[in-house]
């Protein structure tokens, strides 16, 4: 769901102020957001679910607005007030850290716990969408992840920072973030280095198993034959 791009940073020419540094990193910071924005189309009684990769500690906004169908002018609009959506928020170990019913647009809001993929669904208020049956929802939804969700507009406001202290903060905010992204991706090679070295394990134990089967199997048919020629006396 999220876009990444990749930038190449170079240096400061020598000379160049501290104003042309941080307008670099600030450019630095509009090519790695990290967000997604999508609609999609559900049912009355349809569930969509969404994997999110998320390290730990992170706290994700996600934005939606609906759209119901209108047979009679054969677009969508807006949907009425009283339909609702259901968003519910799994962690990786399926723990719902999320239930909650919101109206027809809103926000929703949770920081994960445990690094991984967590499943972010939502569905329709079935009991008075069925006053709609038939008909069909689409979903607007745009997932911030990390600083991205921040309002640093609200931000410089209430803690009242100047432009430049608004993208100094901005800046540490983002390192702090591709910090998370870097422990978050050790973990996984990690895990990943576990699983290898416990199915290259148990490979190694079947090749032995199999060696042994086939060791005794092979002993028990030399004892058979022998006992076989014995009794026909032709040994």
């Amino acid at each position: 769901m999220a876009a990444e791009q990749g930038v190449r940073v170079v240096g400061p020419r020598r000379g160049a102020g501290l104003g042309t540094v941080i307008r670099a990193f600030v450019l630095l910071l509009c090519f790695a957001a990290r967000g997604g924005a999508l609609y999609f189309h559900i049912g009355e009684t349809e569930k969509k679910c969404f994997i999110e990769e998320i390290p730990d500690e992170t706290m994700v906004i996600g934005n939606y607005r609906t759209q119901l169908y209108d047979k009679q002018r054969e677009e969508y609009q807006p949907a009425t007030p009283g339909l609702g959506m259901f968003v519910e928020v799994k962690d990786p170990e399926d723990k719902v850290i999320l239930a909650r019913q919101y109206g027809s647009e809103g926000r929703f809001t949770f920081t994960s716990h445990t690094p991984g993929e967590h499943q972010i669904c939502l569905h329709s208020n079935s009991t008075k969408f069925s006053l709609f049956a038939g008909g069909m929802l689409r979903v607007h939804l745009d997932i911030q992840v990390g600083e991205h969700a921040n309002d640093y507009a609200e931000i410089a406001a209430k803690d009242k920072l100047s432009e430049l202290q608004l993208r100094v903060r901005q800046l540490v905010e983002q390192v702090e973030q591709i910090q998370k992204e870097q422990n978050y991706q050790r973990w996984r090679e990690e895990r990943f280095r576990q699983t290898s070295e416990s199915t290259n394990q148990r490979v190694l134990w079947w090749s032995i198993l199999q060696t042994l089967i086939l060791v005794a199997i092979g002993v028990w048919q030399m004892r058979h034959l022998k006992s076989f020629f014995e009794a026909k006396k032709l040994v």
